[in-house]
């Protein structure tokens, strides 16, 4: 299965992507303003998600959205991949996130056949796809480097979580990931923080970053900007380190 090979020229050097939830009265009104939040204080994408909000939320957002320079992308929970392929497409977007692109797990595994089918019908998306992500548990005898061989080749970049949203990626884990797959983009996918982004960004090649900039730390909160200001500085400094 071909891959896309502009995955720097979409992204940059380390993307940062703020992840939209979806949340309150308004979640549609909610995103537009965080968008603008992100899109001001340097980050470089947003992933809209119907975490709190639903299906119809995501796609309003994204029908509602404003011209912006920011790289944009969808996560339809919990892996419907046959969802989020065509309305990427239909609404612009340049990636989807997935909860998982291989591995067997006890809450489910991907459909390859049918995955593949959707891939090279919308080649044009990227995906950034998790090995081993939080809230699934490998069924017994699964193989990391296995399982991260597969992923590699069915997504443009592979995402790298530890035990749940907000919780901080182990850096041994993040270490692992980066050792197997190479050169191949790694994304860390959960807890990064101001605090412990320029270690692990000295590994990764770039990080969705959701409930660490919302007040209180809590998806149901609105965007802290003195937060976001906070983590940019820190990544900018990586930034001259990794070009």
């Amino acid at each position: 299965m071909q891959l896309n090979t502009n995955f720097k020229q979409v992204f940059g050097v380390l993307p940062i992507l703020g992840m939209i939830h979806l949340a309150g009265d308004d979640p549609v009104k909610n995103a537009l303003e965080e968008l603008v939040i992100f899109e001001e204080e340097g980050i470089t994408g947003a992933i809209i998600e119907n975490y709190h909000g639903s299906v119809d939320d995501v796609v309003d957002t994204l029908k509602a959205m404003p011209e912006t320079n920011l790289v944009i992308g969808m996560n339809i929970l919990p892996n419907e991949f046959d969802q989020a392929f065509p309305l990427a497409s239909k609404y612009g977007a340049d990636f989807i996130q997935l909860d998982h692109v291989a591995g067997s797990y006890r809450e489910g595994n991907l459909d390859f056949v049918f995955y593949k089918l959707f891939k090279e019908e919308y080649s044009q998306i990227n995906v950034l796809g998790g090995v081993w992500p939080k809230y699934y548990k490998p069924k017994t005898g699964s193989i990391l480097e296995k399982d991260l061989s597969k992923g590699i080749e069915r997504a443009e970049a592979i995402v790298v979580t530890g035990e749940g949203t907000g919780k901080e990626t182990p850096l041994e884990k993040i270490k692992k990931f980066k050792q197997t797959i190479g050169n191949h983009p790694l994304i860390v996918g959960a807890g990064l923080t101001p605090e412990n982004a320029f270690e692990q960004l000295s590994i990764a090649d770039g990080a969705i970053v959701g409930s660490c900039l919302k007040q209180n730390n809590s998806t149901y909160m609105p965007i802290d900007r003195s937060r976001v200001k906070e983590l940019m500085t820190v990544v900018r400094e990586v930034r001259k380190m990794r070009k």
